[in-house]
């Protein structure tokens, strides 16, 4: 495993071959791996780099640290085998995707509903349609102040 490298901070537009003509100049060559991404394959910014001996990549490794490569300073390691993780195990909190607090109890819930209204959260309760000015609101009371027993404190009547 001493013979692959990790090479980070590559320009977005890297490709196997511009590794292959810049690092070939170090050793042979067995296998490069620009990662990317699985839905956009757009490259992520870093590759793997393995070649045939150890001292082949330590000398890539001390010959291209921090060395321009298509505008970018090359970030170059010596690559460590990855954490042995379980089959499955999420990389998130035992709260829950978002990391919430204690109240949450671990799941996940939306900040509101997809409804548009009801809930704990507000909202006019009548669906899709936005709170209107003369809509009930929580209490069971029109809004809008102008009609009798609002909490508005005026009266339709005309005897002021």
């Amino acid at each position: 495993m001493d013979n692959k490298l990790f090479v980070g901070n590559l320009a977005w537009g890297a490709a196997e071959e511009d590794l292959q003509q810049y690092f070939g100049q170090f050793g042979k060559i067995q296998q490069i791996e620009v990662m990317r991404d699985r839905f956009t394959n757009r490259a992520r910014g870093f590759a793997f780099v393995t070649f045939e001996t150890p001292e082949e990549a330590l000398a890539a490794a001390n010959n291209t640290e921090g060395k321009d490569f298509m505008g970018r300073p090359l970030k170059v390691n010596v690559a460590r085998p990855r954490e042995d993780r379980p089959q499955g195990e999420r990389r998130f909190s035992d709260n829950g995707p978002r990391g919430g607090g204690s109240n949450r109890g671990g799941s996940f819930r939306p900040r509101r509903s997809f409804n548009g209204g009801g809930g704990e959260r507000g909202g006019s309760g009548y669906g899709d349609r936005p709170r209107r000015r003369f809509d009930r609101d929580d209490r069971g009371n029109r809004g809008g102040g102008d009609y009798e027993g609002s909490s508005g404190g005026y009266h339709q009547d005309n005897n002021y």
